[in-house]
């Protein structure tokens, strides 16, 4: 079991999905955990889910937009001893070059990139001043790993998450911040199965989302959750600056 008890981690995009997955994972090691989330009735049931599974006193759930730099702010002010980072916030635009206006390329600028480099300039600070920390950002297959169509903003941006976790991980690591990425392939989540649904055949749009995993199947939230742990843990203390591809496959 990966030993979080001397650990308080902010999550954004914690109530469904990959997050709740994390948040739960975080909670059995032993971590303190504020989870966060546009979403608050998810919230309300994920605390309720915790509550009655007997980690209620480890978690505390907070409604925040994560393109608020204010409220980001906020929340770092409220939890000075976070010590972990986990942003896993995101939003997938499916579009070609010719397709891709600038409003979605600019909001998944907003969400994919900005969100997290924000968050990452709140929680620094006093990271740096308590002596360690570690951030885990989500990227995506769909970025400069591979070429995913009908992706381009999205690609793109997940290609910069990338980017920002290097450069993040480069300048801090010697005063005791590690930074890294995981890069999932499909994912079993809300967000998938909303896509799935609003596609003209759902049957065959669920279908070929595992076609294009060559392992055969979807992946499960639980096991980004495992990698996510271990990067937040001080098992992971040699870990920096580096991207785990959790993808089926789809990159080999």
């Amino acid at each position: 079991m990966i030993d979080l008890k001397n650990k308080q981690i902010f999550a954004t995009a914690a109530a469904a999905g990959i997050g709740r997955a994390v948040v739960w994972r975080l909670l059995e090691g032993g971590a303190r955990v504020v989870a966060t989330d546009l979403d608050g009735k998810a919230l309300e049931q994920l605390q309720y889910d915790v509550e009655k599974a007997g980690f209620g006193q480890l978690l505390s759930t907070r409604i925040v937009d994560a393109t608020d730099s204010k409220a980001l702010d906020g929340c770092a002010a409220d939890f000075p001893t976070c010590n972990g980072l986990y942003n896993g916030v995101g939003w997938v635009h499916e579009g070609t070059l010719e397709t891709t206006n600038r409003a979605d390329w600019d909001r998944s600028w907003a969400i994919n990139v900005t969100s997290m480099m924000e968050c990452c300039q709140a929680f620094l600070p006093n990271m740096l001043a308590n002596g360690s920390g570690s951030i885990v950002n989500v990227s995506s297959v769909a970025s400069s790993q591979k070429a995913i169509p009908n992706r381009l903003a999205y690609s793109v941006t997940k290609a910069a998450v990338l980017g920002l976790t290097k450069s993040i991980a480069a300048d801090y690591v010697g005063q005791g911040i590690r930074v890294n990425a995981i890069c999932p392939g499909t994912v079993e989540s809300p967000s998938l199965h909303q896509r799935i649904s609003a596609a003209p055949d759902p049957k065959a749009a669920l279908q070929n989302f595992i076609a294009r995993q060559p392992i055969g199947r979807l992946g499960q939230p639980e096991e980004m959750a495992e990698i996510v742990a271990f990067l937040l843990s001080d098992s992971a203390a040699y870990v920096t600056g580096t991207n785990f591809v959790l993808d089926g496959g789809i990159t080999m």
